[in-house]
């Protein structure tokens, strides 16, 4: 689990960066970013129901981009939002790893 300040929860904080954040496209996920003030990078995570109608799967694909990030350091201080895709299912922790690193570097291009 991410530490609470790198934690992304509040609807207002969620709004915020869906209207003016910007859009990285990676293989099976999305990322929205959104350059702050605060001291820390925050993250925030969406897998829909057209991900799957299971909460099971859905919630296991939120926790392998959970133990993805952490691992990621970034030097900029960013909101961002993890949005995953339908093919996400698909994909090994392995690659869904390689995905958000090569989604992540992409930032500072922002």
């Amino acid at each position: 689990m991410l530490p609470k300040e790198n934690r992304l929860k509040k609807k207002k904080d969620f709004e915020r960066v869906f209207e003016k954040g910007k859009t990285i496209k990676g293989n099976s996920l999305y990322l929205k970013v959104l350059k702050t003030e605060e001291p820390f990078m925050r993250i925030g995570f969406v897998v829909s129901k057209k991900v799957s109608l299971q909460a099971v799967e859905r919630n296991k694909i939120k926790r392998r981009l959970r133990e993805s990030i952490k691992k990621i350091s970034i030097k900029n201080k960013f909101d961002a939002i993890v949005i995953a895709l339908p093919k996400i299912k698909k994909n090994t922790f392995e690659e869904i790893k390689q995905d958000i690193e090569e989604t992540f570097k992409k930032i500072n291009n922002v």
